[in-house]
């Protein structure tokens, strides 16, 4: 598992999205309005419907507003 740490600047329509290398999307961690500060959130290693995923690299995408980033993740099992 893994810990999300992420800043909201201000309040925002927050989605943060594992897709795999292929760009397909594999976990919806949050999908919700946020108020401005701090949060973070666990990704299990586990697809929507709760089964584990493969070992490999995958991509966690944050959008907040006009606001994208993308970070490269590895699971090793």
């Amino acid at each position: 598992e893994t810990i999300v740490s992420y800043d909201v600047p201000k309040p925002s329509d927050v989605k943060i999205v594992v897709m795999n290398i292929l760009g397909q999307e594999v976990a919806t961690l949050v999908d919700e309005p946020k108020a401005a500060g701090k949060y973070e959130i666990i990704w299990r290693g586990t697809d929507n419907s709760g089964k584990r995923v493969s070992s490999g690299v995958y991509l966690c995408v944050m959008r907040a507003g006009s606001f994208q980033s993308t970070v490269k993740m590895s699971l090793m099992k």
